[in-house]
């Protein structure tokens, strides 16, 4: 049998992900055959495995720190919101269809834990360490009788529990401490140890805060980990966005974001947003796209509410109004639905509108069926019109994850072709652009992930503000590598392992 330990929070976004991701490339380092497993996540970034299924985008990077392909049984469940409390509901990597929230938590999600039992019992046959994610807080009162991700999974398992606190948002000690209090008995027997997150500062002079607590809970804090800059690795969700600066700057390239209120799939662009030449941030207003030298509208969950957001709010003059400065719009994924003439819900399988006005910078007109794509895909870029130059780059790799059905129209090319879905050979249309290049979009995600691809792109901007081209020069896979093991030394060097791997050889005993 495996051994486990298991990563819960005081709270979202206390770094849970970061050190688990941690934990697997150390054990990985160790010789262990380590995998990731988070029962149930909440997030509208995904990822296409290779069998054509959806899963966490945070369990992806958990995955790749721990040399292993993603697989959904690393990720059961995933809930996709979809606004007005309702979300997409995907288990095993398939949607069973959208469900209010009162209806998933009061009657489905216990169903929904035969598919977390079912899958732990698969990575329990072949691997010898799980490291397990919990969400949000387990303290939380309302929800915890259809708990399915934090203590029923610790008790289920008998795994032992690290509780993860943020020091860097205030209120650190209380955040534990509370949580301590208002588990049940069982629950915080099952709690083996604190840790301290996003410290900043001489470590030594929390050593009173650090007795404190191991004197006030009984519990053993078995580290403090620094505030990490430049992490380099996939954030969970959206929240992560607001820690972005908002700016341009005019010793880089500029590339604005839009920041549309169901935006998914922001992962695309941090690729982009590494390269030393860029300065990428997300635009929330009109008037933010100011001093960008390209916009790209992202991956939507909700793309006709998104699409109205942006109708209602000036977005439409201002994209065109950019465009007539010879500044490029891209579009990927539901982005590059809304750049055409409309988009259609006839089966109403996004929302109970039917029918949104598209922002007319492509000819094509999308339409929603009820399946939806999942694929991973290899793909060929021909003669992509952009800014004076043509983009040719064969052997894309990237993913599909989408609902519609776009059809062509206009004078618009087809330069985007998927040449293999699922690893098998097609030839299928993934995009379109305007002529003069001034608006293109695809339906490939991780197309900036492609070195060659990214570069040209960004040479064609520079070129654009009378720059010389750069050679490729960063190879975006081979960093994340790096950073995996970056991350991997910071947190062997601030967690007491010796502890840590004591307390998962005895388990909850």
């Amino acid at each position: 049998m495996a051994q486990y330990i298991m990563l819960q929070g005081t709270s979202s976004h206390v770094g849970k992900s970061i050190i688990t991701t941690a934990l697997c490339r150390i054990f990985l380092q160790d010789g262990k055959k380590v995998v990731p497993f988070k029962a149930q996540n909440m997030a509208l970034n995904s990822y296409v495995t290779a069998d054509g299924r959806e899963m966490g985008r945070a369990q992806v990077a958990q995955a790749e720190a721990a040399g292993l392909l993603p697989m959904v049984a690393m990720n059961p469940v995933l809930l996709k919101p979809t606004g007005n409390a309702c979300s997409q509901v995907i288990i095993d990597g398939r949607s069973v269809g959208n469900m209010s929230a009162r209806d998933y938590h009061k009657g489905y999600s216990l169903k929904a834990f035969d598919a977390v039992k079912r899958a732990l019992a698969e990575l329990d046959k072949a691997y010898d360490t799980l490291v397990i994610e919990g969400a949000g807080s387990p303290a939380e009162i309302n929800l915890k009788d259809h708990d399915i991700v934090n203590m029923r999974v610790a008790k289920y398992l008998g795994a032992p529990v690290l509780l993860v606190a943020d020091i860097d948002r205030g209120g650190s000690l209380a955040a534990l401490v509370g949580t301590l209090e208002l588990l049940d008995p069982d629950e915080r027997d099952l709690v083996k140890g604190l840790v301290i997150n996003k410290f900043r500062g001489d470590v030594s002079l929390f050593t009173p805060a650090i007795d404190f607590l191991e004197k006030k809970t009984g519990k053993p804090v078995l580290g403090v980990v620094p505030y990490v800059d430049d992490l380099g690795i996939d954030e969970e969700d959206s929240v992560s966005l607001d820690d972005q600066e908002q700016r341009p700057a005019a010793d880089k390239v500029s590339i604005a974001v839009v920041q549309v209120p169901k935006i998914s799939n922001f992962t695309d662009f941090d690729s982009l947003a590494r390269e030393d030449d860029v300065a990428l941030y997300y635009a929330r207003h009109p008037s933010d796209l100011a001093g960008a030298d390209a916009v790209i509208l992202p991956g939507s969950k909700n793309t006709t509410e998104d699409l109205l957001f942006l109708r209602e709010n000036g977005w439409p003059q201002a994209l065109y109004d950019f465009m007539a400065q010879k500044k490029p719009v891209i579009g990927i994924c539901g982005g590059y639905q809304m750049m055409g003439e409309a988009v259609c819900d006839p089966e109403r399988t996004e929302s109970d509108i039917g029918r949104v006005e598209g922002l007319h910078l492509l000819g094509v007109t999308t339409t929603f069926v009820s399946r939806k794509l999942t694929s991973q895909v290899t793909a060929d870029c021909r003669e992509l019109p952009f800014l004076g130059e043509t983009l040719s780059i064969p052997d894309l790799s990237g993913y599909e994850i989408h609902m519609g059905r776009t059809e062509s129209g206009g004078d618009d090319v087809y330069p985007f072709i998927v040449t293999g879905r699922a690893g098998q050979p097609c030839q299928s249309p993934a995009g379109a652009a305007r002529k003069d290049g001034l608006a293109w979009g695809t339906y490939i995600h991780g197309l900036f992930d492609n070195d060659e691809f990214r570069r040209q792109f960004l040479n064609g901007l520079r070129k654009q503000k009378g720059w010389d081209a750069l050679p490729v020069t960063r190879h975006y896979r081979q960093e994340k590598e790096a950073k995996y093991d970056r991350l991997a030394r910071i947190v062997r060097q601030s967690l007491d392992m010796k502890r840590l791997r004591q307390i998962m050889e005895e388990g909850i005993q």
